[in-house]
């Protein structure tokens, strides 16, 4: 598969992908890796219309961008009386069985939930051109990795470069010791994009403060810095952030999935470490609450409610959906717990840097941009 080599690449196709996370759904999810499918109760005139969804490794349950996913599949088979199936990934040898699976039982729509499901839905939509199709993080490239529009398949993408911006300059405001620090999964540009917008708010608060608050993990110039190289094992997140607070770090934000939940608990041991979270309010999404500063907020699950209700409908369209501060498909989540030590000054100078970013006057700039 063409991303198994998404690292060399990564500049050919940082223009048409980018990042992902979100909520655990509360129930067990209906169907499993091979894809069996669950029926809504709710019936109605659209009971004969099968939404599917396929995750990335982690499954439904971790706590980041699949859970958020499955938790829009859920509110769409509540609100449209429409019936469900989805497959969970634990390797990237499930990718195509798992979406093979979702054409085989019949899928009116299926969705694909990660950059690295690109290839199979790609694949997918062009051999079954009467079927729809979404793609969460990644638009659709050929084999020289140029973009293709499929008028089957639809890129759900989000600039969270723009909200990790406003993180950013949130730590650099926020931190006791200067020095803060972020990683990713994987180099790819749905996690690098925020990694990037990170890396401007801290210069952005130093430029604007004469401060010199330190960012470990990411040269954004450079486009180099520190991954664990998976999303689903939490001990290299552990292993990683503790490096980061034996070098000052005291605020760390993990772009990797549950892998970001290994970061939080070394931040918690540390006992005066705080994590920004991603995706989802990691103050409400997890455990570790009393030590989450704030979270870069992807609004995966509405789009994925909107792009089965537009298909349910007849509306569906292979226009990119690109989520921005402006639509309110990215967002800051609030500070919670850690609200006073925010001060009102650093609180207005967010909302001025938010406006200035949604009526274009600043404009954050990435290589990973959608």
């Amino acid at each position: 598969m063409k991303k198994s080599i998404y690292a060399t690449a990564l500049a050919a196709t940082a223009a048409l992908a980018l990042a992902a996370c979100g909520a655990a759904p509360e129930d067990e999810p209906a169907g499993n890796a091979t894809g069996d499918g669950g029926t809504s109760a709710a019936g109605g005139d659209n009971a004969d219309f099968l939404a599917c969804v396929v995750s990335d490794q982690g499954g439904w349950d971790d706590q980041s961008f699949n859970q958020s996913a499955y938790e829009g599949l859920q509110a769409a088979v509540e609100d449209l009386g429409i019936e469900q199936a989805d497959a969970e990934s634990q390797a990237d040898s499930d990718y195509g069985p798992n979406v093979d699976s979702m054409v085989q039982q019949g899928c009116d729509l299926t969705i694909g939930v990660g950059f690295l499901l690109e290839d199979p839905i790609q694949q997918a939509a062009e051999a079954n051109p009467d079927t729809n199709f979404a793609l969460i993080d990644s638009a659709f490239s050929g084999p020289d990795f140029a973009p293709v529009e499929l008028d089957n398949a639809k890129p759900i993408l989000f600039n969270t470069a723009e909200a990790s911006y406003l993180a950013g300059y949130v730590a650099a405001a926020t931190t006791k010791t200067g020095t803060v620090a972020t990683f990713g999964g994987m180099q790819i540009p749905s996690v690098s994009i925020f990694m990037d917008g990170f890396a401007d708010g801290v210069a952005k608060y130093n430029e604007d403060n004469g401060a010199d608050v330190q960012l470990l993990g990411w040269d954004k110039e450079a486009q180099n810095g520190s991954f664990t190289g998976d999303f689903d094992n939490q001990a290299n997140g552990q292993t990683l952030t503790e490096q980061f607070i034996a070098q000052g770090a005291d605020i760390v934000m993990p772009v990797a999935g549950p892998v970001g939940l290994g970061a939080a608990a070394a931040a918690k041991a540390a006992g005066d470490v705080k994590i920004i979270g991603v995706d989802s309010d990691w103050y409400e999404s997890t455990e570790y609450g009393d030590i989450v500063l704030t979270s870069v907020v992807k609004k995966i699950g509405q789009a994925v409610q909107d792009t089965i209700t537009e298909s349910v409908e007849d509306n569906f369209t292979p226009e990119p959906y690109v989520g921005t501060l402006e639509n309110e498909g990215v967002g800051l989540a609030p500070f919670h717990d850690f609200d006073a030590e925010v001060s009102q000054e650093v609180k207005d100078a967010v909302a001025q840097l938010q406006e200035q970013i949604i009526s274009g006057e600043l404009v954050v700039e990435t290589p990973n941009a959608p």
